[in-house]
């Protein structure tokens, strides 16, 4: 018995269509929304009377996905917790492959993103940068050299 592959990557966010906005621009697909509760959900996640909203997002390619979650009960817990630094403990950031960093950076700023440092180049085969989204969250974008 092995892993077969990665199927998504789970972020709690306060502003679902902020956030969906935020990624759409960045050229994820909405695959849907729907509201997640019940036993099931409550035995999983061990949180009685859980209710949350998604929204799930892919890549073009279909290689990932995103899934963005709102808590209506219980309330998320950190609302407090410093979650924008980019050397703070927990989620760092999500990295995407872009075919333009400034296009993409200017495509994002609109939805509430700023950008983190400066964009740089590395190596010769990558230019860089880490942008700051809606709620903190940061995103990293690559672009190939060459």
């Amino acid at each position: 018995m092995g892993i077969r592959r990665m199927d998504h990557v789970g972020i709690i966010v306060e502003d679902l269509d902020a956030m969906a906005r935020f990624f759409t621009a960045l050229g994820m697909e909405l695959e849907g929304r729907t509201e997640v509760s019940g036993r099931w959900a409550e035995r999983v996640t061990g949180l009685p009377g859980m209710r949350t909203e998604i929204a799930m997002l892919a890549m073009p390619d279909g290689t990932g996905r995103i899934e963005l979650s709102q808590f209506a009960s219980p309330a998320a817990v950190g609302v407090e917790r410093p979650k924008d630094e980019p050397h703070g403990l927990g989620y760092r950031s999500v990295m995407f492959e872009v075919e333009d960093v400034e296009e993409s950076v200017a495509q994002l700023l609109p939805h509430g993103a700023e950008l983190i440092g400066e964009i740089v180049e590395y190596e010769q085969a990558y230019r860089l940068c880490y942008l700051r989204g809606p709620e903190g969250i940061i995103v990293a974008l690559a672009e190939p050299l060459g």
